[in-house]
C-alpha cells in the first residue's frame, strides 16, 4: 500500500477567507483597519505570523516581535472559533479522496497549521476519517519545508517513504517533498505566490479530478533510496 501526503490549506480546502477574517480581527484588536482579501490571499498558506506581518506592513506599522506575538494569540483565538465559517473543500476533493482510499491508498495530512486546528478543520469539513495520520506544524520540532513532518506523516499512516507522493500548492510543500526525497504533485489553484509550474514539481494539476491520472504517471514504487526506506 502506498501513501499520499496532502497539504491542507490551498490544496484540499480554500481557507483564505477565514484566515483573513482572523487577521482582520487581530488587526482591529491592535487598532488597525482591515486588509483586503485578495491582497492577503497569496499569504494564506504561510501561517499566522506571515499574515500578521503583511497586515502590519500594509498599514505602515513596524512588525515588532512583541506585537506579532500578541496579535498571533488574538488571531488564533478568533480563527479557532470561526475555523470553517467560509472554508470549503475544492471541487471534487471528497469524492477523489474516497475513491483513492477505496483503491487502497493510505492518506495522510502534513500541514503547517497547528495540529489541533488542522484536526478541527478536517472535522468541520467531514474529512477526518479518511486520513491515517494528521501532522501539523507543531507535531514535530521542525515544520515544512523540513522533511521531518512529511516522513512522520507517512510512517504514522503505516507507509514507507519509498512508496509515497506529496500533494501541495506552494514552494514550501515542494521543498518538503524534495527534502523527503519523494515525488510531488502541485495544484495550481492554491496559494503559491508564483505560478506553481515555475517551482518544478513532478506534476501539476488544475482539478482534483485529474489527481488519479497524475499519480498513475509516477508509477509506484517510486524512490527506493528515500530516507529510512527499506530496499525493494
Amino acid at each position: 500500500m502506498a501513501t499520499l501526503v496532502f497539504d491542507l490549506d490551498g490544496t484540499l480546502a480554500d481557507t483564505a477567507e477565514d484566515l483573513v477574517a482572523a487577521l482582520n480581527a487581530a488587526l482591529a484588536g491592535a487598532g488597525y483597519g482591515p486588509v483586503p482579501l485578495e491582497l492577503a490571499r497569496p499569504q494564506a498558506g504561510n501561517g499566522a505570523a506571515a499574515l500578521i506581518r503583511l497586515g502590519l506592513l500594509f498599514h505602515g506599522a513596524d512588525p515588532a516581535q512583541a506585537l506579532l506575538d500578541a496579535m498571533r494569540t488574538d488571531f488564533l483565538n478568533y480563527y479557532e472559533a470561526n475555523i470553517a465559517k467560509f472554508s470549503r473543500t475544492y471541487e471534487g476533493v471528497p469524492e477523489t479522496l474516497q475513491s483513492l482510499a477505496s483503491s487502497g491508498w493510505r492518506l495522510a495530512i502534513c500541514t503547517n497549521k497547528p495540529e489541533n486546528l488542522a484536526r478541527k478543520l478536517l472535522d468541520e469539513l467531514s474529512l477526518t476519517g479518511l486520513f491515517g495520520s494528521i501532522v501539523g506544524g507543531n507535531t514535530y520540532p521542525r515544520p515544512k519545508p523540513d522533511s521531518l513532518p512529511v516522513l512522520g506523516a507517512i510512517r504514522r499512516a503505516g507507509g514507507e517513504p519509498c512508496k509515497a507522493i506529496m500533494i501541495g500548492d506552494t514552494a514550501t510543500d515542494i521543498a518538503a517533498a524534495r527534502a523527503a526525497q519523494i515525488p510531488v504533485i502541485a495544484v495550481d489553484f492554491g496559494y503559491a505566490s508564483v505560478p506553481v509550474a515555475d517551482l518544478s514539481p513532478d506534476r501539476v494539476i488544475s482539478a482534483f479530478a485529474d489527481l488519479a491520472a497524475a499519480i498513475e504517471t509516477l508509477r509506484i514504487p517510486l524512490t527506493p533510496h528515500a530516507q529510512g526506506c527499506s530496499q525493494p
